[in-house]
């Protein structure tokens, strides 16, 4: 089974750079991507984080497909809980427009932010707004264009309607968003990096492979998203991933929540109103050089039986970063890399 090595990059901001040049990385690296043939380049949503800059997915997408001719670009993801299931449909019809067949709408799950950015986006109560399940659906009927006659908007379009709507996706740390996925038809990439915990990763896919009812697809679609470094030796890439952090909030209502910073984990426990505890745990990194890092990818792969893995590389070094990357294709080079 070939491999398929895709990106997600959430934009970071080092110490000492504006967000201009945390862009310009972003510019160029998406570049760098589509010359080396990886499939696919998804960019995040985040919120009143100090570390990332990528709060508005669906406009730095439009810049990324203008600066592109042929690798998919998309949202990895959109927090569809803060939003108008109608506006996204119409914001990426406009992006499926002006890039017909390369535009990818990955929903995510989480609030991508602290409470205060949480509140500022939705504005209301959210304990009267429909669930993420039914903006999911809603979000998939604007899509292609099919409210049935008894819905409340029936009649109404996003316009523009493009020659083939974004492909939708929905991301996960969970068995219940795999559950939710499988329900949906949907494609479903489970973030490894963000929850580490292979036992879980395992049951996820697993469930989402048993309950799939054919939707948008025939047949289920899972895909990983991995945390990987690759350096010229299993010691450069080691010392790299020593330089992250991850840190989980565990709120007393049952909530968990991940930050890469004892800082911002203290910021998200004061403005959650709940008691709680921070765990910090060792980052979940694949490292190593070109040979370890690609048995362990293959590993991975035998594992979860999927066919593509989505790569965040979290090195604060803009050029290392780069290597990292070409290093990965590298070790692939003589498989299957599309």
């Amino acid at each position: 089974m070939a491999l398929t090595l895709s990106i997600l990059d959430q934009t970071p901001i080092q110490k000492g750079e504006t967000a201009a040049q945390a862009f310009s990385h972003t510019i160029e690296l998406v570049k760098i991507a589509e010359r080396l043939g990886y499939h696919r380049f998804w960019v995040s949503e985040h919120h009143d984080l100090d570390h990332v800059v990528g709060s508005s997915p669906e406009v730095l997408i439009s810049h990324l497909l203008a600066k592109t001719e042929r690798i998919r670009i998309g949202s990895g993801g959109v927090m569809l809980q803060h939003y108008s299931p109608y506006k996204v449909a119409e914001n990426f019809h406009v992006l499926a427009s002006l890039a017909p067949g390369r535009v990818d709408l990955g929903i995510g799950r989480a609030p991508g932010g602290l409470p205060l950015s949480t509140r500022a986006l939705q504005q209301g109560d959210a304990s009267t707004s429909p669930s993420l399940e039914d903006k999911l659906v809603e979000l998939e009927k604007f899509l292609h264009n099919n409210l049935e006659p008894k819905h409340a908007l029936h009649g109404l379009k996003a316009i523009p309607v493009p020659p083939q709507p974004a492909d939708l996706y929905l991301l996960g740390t969970s068995v219940a968003s795999a559950e939710l996925a499988a329900k949906r038809g949907v494609p479903y990439v489970f973030a490894q990096f963000i929850n580490s915990d292979e036992a879980v990763s395992y049951e996820a896919i697993d469930t989402y492979r048993k309950k799939f009812v054919a939707g948008a697809l025939a047949q289920p679609q899972a895909i990983l998203a991995l945390s990987v470094i690759v350096s010229d030796t299993d010691e450069d890439a080691q010392k790299l991933a020593a330089e992250n952090e991850l840190v989980k909030i565990h709120l007393a209502s049952g909530k968990t929540i991940t930050v890469n910073s004892l800082k911002k984990a203290e910021e998200y426990g004061k403005h959650s109103a709940e008691s709680f505890t921070i765990e910090v745990k060792e980052v979940n990194i694949i490292s190593g050089s070109t040979e370890t890092v690609r048995t362990k990818l293959l590993d991975i792969q035998r594992t979860y039986q999927v066919d593509e893995v989505i790569i965040t590389t979290p090195i604060k070094d803009f050029q290392k970063r780069i290597h990292s990357y070409e290093l990965l294709v590298e070790a692939f080079s003589k498989l299957t890399v599309s």
